[in-house]
């Protein structure tokens, strides 16, 4: 029997976004009314990841004032440099920033000459401490090559719920699916990408399992894989039991099994809290994801579980 990190790992689980605007770049909430709203609904932590760009003063805003009992922040940025295939800007989220992080040369939204390319911006991030996050693929426009680039990255968002709410297109699944099959351990994080100028907010978000609510004890769980996402619906507990994956959860309506390629099965049924799903059908695959969805098209997403050659399971 194997289980996914977050269902292994000691603690408990605490909700938080990793993806938050302010004032300090395009948002149009202070820092404090954010971390505010986000602690009246009953999150346990945030990260304010402000536009880390020359117009808005390259900021990495300190949120630590705005800390409470039973509420953390850990200081993040969205972060740009360097030019996609599509000719835009990179957008990476890098969540445990140091306050010092050096900028790059983005001035604005506009790539320029000699820039970092976004991995190299990505690379650094991640040697500065940071859990670092392709931002809305989907959205972005992002090709695979592009994806394939950004090889430090520990995470794909796989819903970015103001991408839902502005412009429709919220996923990251397609991405991180491919980079999966190419042997990628990324995990998957939803998002709101807030800016309180639509309804972007309170949408999408991680469940991390750590021993304790601290930047540092969130921080370690993210970059092991000790979460889950979501929309709504609650995993309790993802396993392999021989040629099954067996999920526990709140009430949902569909429990989806993904691996590679064409491989997936979906079981369904009323107001289920736990379900079997039959593996062969997912030819193999070396990796495999749970999606839980509810009665309402809400969802939840397990982190991969890795196989090799379909056996001996790895667990991220």
């Amino acid at each position: 029997m194997t289980r996914p990190l977050a269902f292994t790992a000691p603690g408990r689980f605490w909700r938080g976004n990793l993806h938050t605007h302010s004032t300090r770049s395009d948002g149009v909430l202070p820092p404090e009314e954010v971390c505010r709203r986000y602690r009246a609904e009953g999150y346990d932590f945030l990260a304010l990841t402000d536009h880390f760009i020359g117009s808005y003063g390259y900021p990495i805003v300190d949120t630590t004032p705005f800390r409470a009992e039973g509420f953390t922040t850990i200081l993040g940025a969205e972060l740009h440099s360097g030019a996609m295939a599509n000719g835009e800007l990179w957008h990476i989220l890098a969540v445990g920033l140091p306050p010092d992080f050096p900028p790059p040369n983005a001035p604005t939204f506009v790539p320029v000459a000699e820039q970092e390319t976004g991995a190299q911006i990505a690379a650094r991030a991640v040697a500065a401490g940071a859990f670092v996050a392709i931002a809305h693929p989907q959205w972005s426009g992002l090709t695979l090559a592009d994806a394939r680039a950004i090889t430090a990255a520990h995470a794909v968002e796989i819903y970015n719920h103001g991408c839902a709410a502005g412009c429709d297109r919220p996923d990251g699944a397609a991405i991180a699916d491919l980079l999966l099959t190419e042997g990628r351990k990324l995990s998957l994080i939803a998002t709101d990408d807030a800016h309180f100028s639509e309804p972007d907010h309170f949408g999408g978000w991680v469940m991390v399992k750590a021993p304790e609510n601290t930047p540092g004890a969130l921080l370690a769980a993210l970059k092991a894989g000790a979460f889950y996402s979501s929309q709504g619906p609650e995993l309790r507990d993802v396993r392999l039991e021989g040629d099954h994956v067996v999920v526990e959860s709140s009430a949902v309506v569909s429990v989806v099994a993904m691996g590679h390629g064409t491989g997936a099965k979906a079981v369904h049924g009323h107001s289920m809290t736990r379900a079997a799903v039959p593996l062969q059908r997912l030819n193999n695959s070396p990796w495999i994801r749970v999606a839980a969805i509810d009665a309402a098209g809400k969802r939840a997403w397990s982190n991969p579980i890795w196989r090799e050659g379909g056996k001996n399971p790895r667990v991220l």
